[in-house]
């Protein structure tokens, strides 16, 4: 029963998100509160978690329509509407808490976070292929929550930060998009920008990582206010950045979905190894 909650939860999605948010604490943070860290990671984990309750309460019926869904606890009626209701409640509400234990603006863009991903992103995902930009604001915005909980404000420095995770996500969830194509076409899903596995999927694929690499080698420019990177790590992002694009190109030549999932894989590495190159920077510089 208890594996059925967590598993609604979507533990490893959380995890990751999670990790993001730890990234941008530390890379503003003077000194460690060990207790701020703690708020962070238990609320924001309790957000994430109760955003993917209310998605999965939201498509509980086309998720049963999809071979990657159809065995999920509100699909199989393990857990019911109602129980998930209120568990999605108090996971957001005691989110929310910890988060303002932090600060207002901590728990601000934190309960922003659930709106934009269970009112909008949710709903449109059936409507339009814009639900990927509109999904693009709630996950970027746990990269910077980081920096928001440490420093208490919002500028150009988490700003930069949510810039880096917003077009990362384009190549990110069209190749899975393009890997799942005719899974999300069962469940009603429009979820790729030309509603197809095609050539113009492919090169805004393409263009969409350009701007990531982009974006994560500004702060070497040092025009990002206390957000800025040595030019030994810009090189490594750089580097990084090629392996990724190298991956996105190679989707625009062969269009297959082995290519797809090969490119979600190495997007999911690339975010990681930069947020980790990023927070290196700052404690050995």
């Amino acid at each position: 029963m208890i594996s059925n909650f967590i598993e609604i939860t979507k533990p490893r999605l959380s995890v990751v998100v999670v990790f993001s948010s730890l990234a941008g604490y530390f890379l503003a943070a003077e000194s460690i509160d060990w207790l701020t860290l703690l708020y962070l990671c238990v609320g924001g984990y309790f957000l994430v978690g109760s955003s993917n309750v209310f998605n999965q309460i939201i498509e509980k019926d086309r998720d049963a329509l999809m071979v990657r869904t159809m065995n999920r606890p509100l699909p199989t009626g393990r857990i019911a509407i109602s129980t998930a209701w209120v568990y999605g409640l108090l996971m957001a509400l005691i989110g929310v808490y910890l988060l303002y234990l932090i600060n207002g603006a901590t728990a601000f863009f934190g309960a922003l976070s659930i709106v934009l991903y269970a009112a909008l992103y949710t709903p449109l995902k059936t409507v339009s292929p814009l639900c990927v930009f509109v999904g693009a604001f709630p996950g970027a915005i746990p990269y910077m929550l980081g920096w928001v909980a440490a420093s208490g404000n919002f500028g150009i420095e988490p700003g930069t930060l949510f810039m880096l995770q917003f077009f990362w996500q384009f190549p990110h969830f069209w190749a899975i998009g393009w890997m799942l194509e005719d899974d999300y076409k069962a469940g009603g899903f429009k979820m790729l920008p030309t509603g197809a596995a095609d050539r113009g999927t492919a090169f805004q694929t393409v263009l969409y990582t350009v701007w990531t690499v982009i974006v994560s080698i500004i702060p070497v420019f040092k025009v990002t206010g206390d957000l800025y990177i040595t030019i030994y790590s810009a090189i490594a992002v750089g580097a990084l950045g090629l392996w990724f694009l190298y991956h996105s190109i190679e989707l625009f030549r062969k269009r297959t979905k082995t290519v797809a999932r090969k490119l979600m894989l190495v997007s999911v590495s690339y975010i990681t190894l930069v947020q980790i190159i990023y927070v290196v920077d700052k404690f050995l510089r």
